[in-house]
């Protein structure tokens, strides 16, 4: 169960079946995703940009190949941009079938959390920041913030099937 900061327990998280998470950090948050679902870390690539492509799409990237759909997650969570200085890591995941990089400032570790509580996202947050946080793990000295995966990457409609991937499949 996610329990809120008092400690009640309030609802079911999909996260509570992932152990594991890739961490990064984007705007000095820490946040993470299922490492069942990364590919691989990618350091700043070259990105082609997709004339009227929604906004948050900062274009299409040839990793071997494969084109992979590139999204800004500081454009995707309403956060200021990247400087022209600042460059961006890649984290590369498969999600139902499509290759999609994630640009974030910097990767950090591979974190257990399968002993750690999951709370559930405050409700001081922004409503655009719940709708992409799937739980909260408070850690020594940081909050890491599990994103809710398919709702970051929805964007301009649903993906392929409402299967989350923080639930383990059938």
């Amino acid at each position: 169960m996610i329990a809120p900061v008092d400690g009640t327990p309030t609802v079911e998280s999909h996260a509570l079946n992932q152990k594991q998470f890739v961490t990064f950090w984007v705007n000095e948050q820490l946040m993470g995703i299922p490492v069942g679902i990364v590919q691989e870390v990618l350091n700043p690539q070259t990105i082609a940009s997709v004339p009227l492509a929604p906004r948050e799409i900062a274009g299409l990237l040839n990793l071997r190949g494969q084109i992979v759909t590139a999204i800004n997650l500081r454009r995707r969570l309403g956060l200021p941009d990247y400087s022209q200085s600042e460059g961006s890591m890649n984290v590369v995941l498969r999600y139902r079938g499509e290759s999609f990089s994630l640009l974030v400032d910097s990767v950090g570790d591979v974190l257990d959390i399968a002993e750690m509580p999951i709370e559930a996202p405050p409700r001081t947050i922004s409503s655009t920041w719940k709708a992409y946080t799937e739980g909260v793990v408070r850690l020594e000295k940081n909050l890491l913030l599990l994103l809710n995966v398919t709702a970051i990457l929805a964007i301009g409609g649903p993906l392929k099937s409402e299967h989350s991937p923080m639930e383990p499949r059938p």
